[in-house]
């Protein structure tokens, strides 16, 4: 602890460091995609430098087990490090998930899913073609936080039903599906307006802010309220 009385955290999750800051919980250190320059980077979500991370002494890691990998995990516990793995797969896991790490911090916070896109998750009417990543196309699984942002939305994701996180498609299989439209993230892959008229060879092609639709904690509540208007534009302009 430090002499501040304030815990030293580590995070390793951008969505987690975005979401202690809200809490006025300043991590010691955190990844260079948190997008938080005034704070220690010690490597990438996927690369952290384990040792930078020990030699800190920190009081706790955040890690997430979808963006984080499990051999860095089990090295900082073998280390001696205090480590708390989220796992947020779904729209309903954010109250839970980060409910329990608010708790551990004694953090006042709570979320619930607003009980007017409860009524869509039941009734999908729109197929997008979602790619996170080109050459080759990526999409997302429906075991995703994304898919099941998008489907509490009335948006199927073409393709997340493969039974992997990550599916792999080909022009082909996209120009062959039925597609309402495509929603082009901004992240993790950095689509932008140049990458429309290619997109809109599938389909109506629309660009959506990628750490809305992929970033979950602090920023949920607000960030499905901008999905929200985003979609229903679309969906009257189509």
């Amino acid at each position: 602890m430090s002499t501040n009385g304030n815990p030293r955290l580590v995070s390793l999750v951008p969505s987690v460091t975005e979401t202690l800051v809200s809490w006025g919980v300043d991590p010691i250190a955190c990844t260079r995609f948190c997008e938080q320059p005034r704070f220690m980077h010690i490597g990438g979500t996927k690369d952290p430098d384990i040792d930078a991370i020990v030699k800190l002494k920190p009081d706790l890691v955040v890690m997430d087990r979808e963006e984080n990998r499990q051999e860095d995990y089990l090295t900082l516990v073998k280390a001696g490090v205090e480590v708390e793995a989220l796992h947020v797969a779904s729209l309903t896991d954010v109250s839970s998930e980060i409910g329990r790490l608010a708790l551990r911090l004694q953090i006042d916070w709570s979320f619930e899913i607003p009980e007017a896109l409860q009524d869509f998750a039941g009734s999908n009417s729109y197929r997008a073609f979602v790619p996170i990543w080109k050459r080759p196309w990526m999409t997302i699984g429906q075991l995703t936080y994304g898919a099941s942002v998008l489907r509490y939305l009335g948006v199927e994701v073409e393709f997340s039903d493969r039974g992997v996180s990550y599916p792999v498609v080909d022009d082909l299989e996209i120009r062959s599906a039925s597609l309402d439209f495509v929603l082009a993230p901004t992240e993790p892959y950095p689509f932008g307006v140049r990458h429309l008229d290619m997109l809109s060879d599938f389909a109506p092609a629309y660009l959506i802010d990628g750490q809305d639709l992929f970033w979950w904690g602090s920023r949920t509540a607000d960030a499905l309220e901008r999905l929200k208007r985003q979609i229903d534009e679309i969906v009257c302009g189509n």
